[in-house]
């Protein structure tokens, strides 16, 4: 059995040595290959163990054709993705589902429309297996990128655009906004509030929109004097309380579509000494932690799984990546929503 020096790194021929099989039996079980019987993998395993080989990346780039990297890209300023817990918990369902695969999670920010040509330079570039892209708007030229680059790619969020005639579909995994805002205004409505109010997201992004399509369900003939957009931001809100209160001071409910606004429209309230829920009820969207039960008062919200969200979309890519041939692409996922119950309603 050959030796290791003192202070060298374990060879992929110690580990066969250690294990009493040919290197390309060894080389087959580290790189995850198939045709070896379990008894000799365990052998393989067991020996990769006591010497502690690290399997070098670029040989095992070159027998698997994977890099074992995925990239995510989030289509929002770093300000935003990094003062927002939405991003923060999606990211954390990513990382641990990748991490279970070991798979590595390489993070890519759009700040502006400049960053497109490095990304899509990195994407080319063979640099990842695969892309997992959300926050996306409606004129995003990211699907365009990813398709382009030859990256299979699942998105979060309903994508707001069609496939090209020939094309597979992307998959993509989602929450049901339109129901949950359904079932939030519904609860309004059965409170015996009669002038609920919407402040909505930006309406070039399907999350939004489908928000607002939830509102319309219960509220036929909408008023636009009560709806006002906003940006999912806390201050967005807070302009949009604030604008609301001067169109319609008689309004008696709001629901807003997300909990970081919500926050910002419950301080505005608690500002001009307007008294939630007995003169205005407030309904979120999201349940995020911390934000929904620090709101003063704790905020009731509809509630979407947002790491698990996070964790499928990474699921669905390395299913699609392992897939073989001309095999069906992974279905697309849209989680249910829950209306969780606090003091704002």
């Amino acid at each position: 059995m050959p030796e290791q020096s003192p202070g060298s790194r374990p060879t992929l021929e110690a580990v066969a040595a250690r294990a009493g099989v040919s290197r390309a039996t060894a080389s087959r079980v580290v790189n995850g290959g198939d045709g070896v019987r379990k008894p000799l993998v365990d052998k393989v395993l067991r020996a990769v163990d006591e010497l502690g080989y690290v399997p070098n990346h670029a040989a095992r780039t070159l027998v698997t054709r994977r890099t074992g990297a995925v990239a995510v890209i989030i289509a929002e300023p770093e300000v935003r993705i990094f003062s927002d817990p939405f991003f923060s918990q999606q990211i954390r369902g990513v990382s641990k589902e990748l991490t279970a695969h070991d798979t590595q999670l390489v993070l890519l920010l759009v700040e502006g429309p400049g960053d497109f040509g490095r990304i899509t330079r990195y994407l080319s570039g063979g640099h990842v297996d695969g892309a997992l892209a959300f926050s996306l708007h409606t004129d995003d030229p990211l699907p365009e990128i990813t398709r382009r680059a030859g990256v299979p790619t699942v998105f979060g969020g309903r994508p707001g655009w069609t496939a090209a005639p020939g094309e597979r579909a992307v998959p993509y995994v989602d929450a049901d906004n339109r129901g949950g805002a359904r079932v939030a205004v519904q609860y309004l409505r059965d409170l015996g509030r009669e002038r609920i109010a919407h402040i909505g997201g930006p309406s070039d992004q399907t999350s939004a929109m489908d928000r607002f399509d939830g509102y319309r369900d219960v509220l036929v003939d909408t008023d636009p004097t009560l709806v006002v957009e906003g940006d999912f931001t806390v201050e967005s809100g807070a302009r949009a309380m604030a604008e609301l209160l001067e169109r319609r001071p008689d309004l008696d409910a709001v629901f807003v579509a997300n909990d970081l606004m919500a926050s910002g429209a419950l301080r505005v309230l608690r500002e001009r000494g307007i008294a939630v829920p007995e003169r205005v009820a407030v309904v979120g969207f999201d349940d995020m932690d911390p934000v929904a039960k620090e709101t003063d008062p704790p905020l009731t919200t509809v509630r979407q799984d947002i790491e698990g969200q996070g964790r499928l979309m990474a699921r669905l890519l390395l299913r699609n990546l392992d897939r073989t041939g001309n095999g069906a692409a992974p279905d697309s996922v849209i989680t249910p929503t829950t209306l969780v119950r606090r003091a704002s309603a």
